[in-house]
């Protein structure tokens, strides 16, 4: 019998089929045969590969291209199940990681001008078809489809490795890993190609373009994991689904985090269509976008809307997933009201401002010590005097808002103990540049919504962002005279900061700030249309409100520090970045939760966010929070004890290259440690004394569509899962 039932899936598009089915399913049938897909009957033979059909899953999600291309689309689909296939076989079940890595490495020559000789079907199958490919696409279409190509295939090794030390991610390390292995990106780019709408290289960087990818990306891979969880880990001994992950960290049962993906998913679908209404036609007016490269991203999202649809239907009929019990009715669109007022819909749309809140806080976990800058004095002094210099206690003539700060509350802020404890090996001037940056980027934090938030002015706010731009030029040419405080810190700070930079390290710094200024008017956009975000959203774009991308520039460049660019991009930095962004964020939101949410009438914070979703109460909103973050120190720990020095075995590194690293890593550790003794000792966030509390468990499912009336229960003794650079926009 099955472990669990399907739930209740938001369809809003329904499924079309393209009329060229039976072509493609003959054409790829003679296909996989050619190859040598079909030779090994451990894999496949051609019963199991009709019986999946990816044929009639082709069909589904590209109903409008022509015959040729439908063939040539169901040829890499049936590829990319050959290669998941193969790999389980022949690396996983023997758990061999080196010949597993050789064999990866090997597949990106595939993707190169002059490719081996292939020697398996994965390496001739798509030897045969990157040049039935590529030559129609523009050169920056390839570079994206070669990282997304290369993500699909390297990052399988972080299926093996958790599958070798028995490991089950934390949430948030799932859905970013996932969004690589999964393979949505990749499908992402083939609706580019499929449906003639290749994305202007301009845009495809741009926050909605990836927004509207990355969503759909997590909901096909949600889906499928909801579809796959008994073929993959009852049968396959897979850990990388997203059931097993809530089922793990919640300490739930198999419906529960059933239940719990499902509105991930149905979050996710609200994510996609929020960003297509509101902040697509916005980039079109912004950037100027001219009516030809409009049709092109509309029809990329009607591809993507297409595939979720398809999607769908095909998991339906595919033998590959046959074990869980469906719901019955013929296919198509499925809105219910549950879909509607539950996670990502108008439940984030409801919260009423300046709601009275009161949580007890845990102690965060923290296994590192801080130690403080002898400089410290003069830090804070330092600051006091620039600030004043700044203009940051005065307000503008006529505009009253304006007077954010006051002297004494600076004072009381105490951002110099901050920038002492993340860098306590600075010189006096380094840590009076570091305290500065901090002051300056908490002082835009407060005075973006004092200023444009309460009038919605967001034209105001971008216009203030496209002013901004100008106090940092990369040539370091002169800037124009700075009309309010926020221009007049970043006038001083840019070329004391960047002057001692190469220019390829200003312009990473420069676009590092960017991000957060622009992150800034997301959240004011959030706040005027009354939005609690989205989970997942609002993870990856608090890293930018925070600053933390910023700071982590600042420590990549430190002096006399040489770690190639390449291996910042790999898992291993990534993910230890990532950790670390996100533990530091998530402690702010804890210690600045009733600040924000009952004086400010704030809806950026993880705990509110985590009420919305789970409909649930403010204390065990802090409760799966701090798991959250803690979960994430955990993760950190592991990759820096773990991870991180297998890595440079891997590279061969020498004694200079891992003494940079781990001066990284020392950076990473002082700077998450000098963030939470500051916000237990400043006078930021008054009455946020911490105290322990049990982690969390998740007991009593939804009873109903949705999770209404899904309840975690507060910190008690019988807990399910046991866990035991710095910022610049604090809030």
């Amino acid at each position: 019998m099955p472990s669990y039932e399907l739930p209740d899936f938001y369809l809003p598009h329904p499924p079309r089929l393209n009329p060229h089915l039976e072509t493609a399913r003959a054409h790829t049938r003679a296909w996989a045969a050619d190859m040598g897909m079909l030779d090994d009957p451990d894999i496949w033979d051609a019963p199991r590969l009709e019986a999946m059909d990816y044929g009639l899953m082709c069909a589904y999600t590209h109903p409008d291209c022509p015959a040729a291309e439908l063939d040539l689309i169901t040829d890499w689909y049936v590829w990319v199940f050959y290669f998941d296939d193969h790999f389980l076989e022949t690396f996983k079940r023997s758990r061999d990681l080196k010949g597993a890595q050789a064999y990866l490495d090997r597949l990106d020559a595939f993707m190169a001008d002059d490719p081996p000789a292939p020697a398996n079907p994965v390496e001739r199958g798509l030897a045969d078809l990157w040049p039935r490919t590529v030559p129609a696409m523009s050169p920056s279409w390839r570079r994206r489809f070669v990282r997304v190509t290369r993500d699909l295939t390297q990052e399988s090794m972080w299926e093996l490795f958790h599958i070798e030390r028995d490991a089950v991610s934390n949430p948030i390390e799932y859905i970013e890993e996932r969004r690589k292995v999964g393979g949505a990106p990749w499908s992402a780019a083939l609706v580019e190609h499929a449906a003639g709408a290749e994305l202007p290289a301009r845009l495809a960087a741009s926050r909605p373009v990836r927004v509207l990818t990355e969503s759909f990306a997590d909901a096909v891979h949600l889906r499928n994991d909801l579809f796959s969880y008994e073929r993959e880990v009852r049968q396959e001994g897979e850990l990388s689904n997203c059931v097993l992950v809530c089922e793990r960290f919640f300490g739930c049962d198999t419906r529960q985090a059933v239940q719990i993906t499902n509105d991930l998913l149905t979050s996710r679908l609200h994510q996609f269509e929020h960003t297509a209404l509101t902040e697509l036609p916005q980039l079109f007016t912004d950037e100027g976008v001219p009516s030809e490269e409009q049709g092109r991203v509309l029809r990329y999202v009607g591809g993507l809307q297409d595939w979720q649809a398809g999607g769908h239907a095909w998991h339906t009929a595919s033998s590959r997933y046959t074990r869980a019990v469906r719901p019955a009715g013929p296919l198509g669109m499925n809105v219910s009201r549950a879909h509607l007022t539950g996670p990502g819909g108008l439940r984030n749309h409801t919260r009423a401002p300046f709601t009275e809140v009161s949580v007890r806080l845990p102690q965060p976990y923290m296994p590192f010590q801080v130690r403080d800058n002898p400089h410290l004095e003069t830090a804070r002094a330092a600051d006091v005097a620039w600030c004043a210099e700044m203009g940051f206690f005065d307000a503008l003539p006529g505009i009253p808002e304006t007077a954010v700060w006051t002297e004494s509350g600076l004072v009381g802020f105490d951002l110099a103990l901050c920038a002492s404890g993340i860098d306590p090996d600075a010189s006096a001037d380094g840590l009076v540049l570091a305290t500065n940056w901090l002051a300056w980027g908490t002082y835009g934090d407060d005075y973006y919504p004092r200023v444009f938030g309460a009038a919605r002015d967001l034209a105001g706010a971008k216009l203030a962002n496209r002013r901004l731009r100008r106090f940092m030029p990369v040539d370091l040419s002169p800037a124009p005279a700075p009309a309010n405080p926020v221009e007049r810190g970043l006038a001083d700070l840019w070329p004391r900061t960047a002057g001692p930079m190469p220019e390829e390290s200003r312009r990473a710094f420069r676009a590092a700030v960017e991000d957060m200024l622009d992150s800034w008017v997301w959240e004011l956009a959030g706040h005027a249309q009354n939005r609690v975000p989205d989970p997942i959203d609002y993870l990856e774009m608090r890293r930018r409100t925070f600053g933390s991308d910023m700071t982590m520039s600042l420590a990549r460049l430190a002096p006399g520090r040489h770690i190639p660019a390449g291996l910042y991009r790999t898992r291993e930095f990534l993910g230890m970045a990532d950790a670390a962004q996100d533990y530091a964020c998530l402690v702010n939101d804890l210690f600045s939760y009733q600040k924000e949410i009952q004086f400010e009438g704030e809806l950026h914070n993880a705990v509110l966010v985590v009420q919305t979703f789970f409909d649930c109460d403010p204390q065990q909103g802090v409760a799966i929070v701090d798991a959250l973050l803690t979960s994430r120190m955990k993760q950190f720990e592991h990759i820096t004890a773990v991870d991180l020095p297998a890595l440079l075995e891997r590279v061969e590194a020498g004694d200079a290259l891992r003494e940079s690293v781990a001066g990284y890593v020392t950076e990473l550790q002082d700077w998450m440690a000098a963030i939470v003794r500051w916000h237990q000792r400043t006078r930021r966030y008054p009455g946020c004394a911490p105290a322990r509390s049990a982690p969390v468990r998740w007991t009593q499912g939804p009873t109903g569509l949705g999770t209404a009336t899904a309840r975690l229960t507060p910190p008690g003794p019988a807990a399910g899962v046991r866990v035991p650079a710095g910022p610049v926009g604090i809030r």
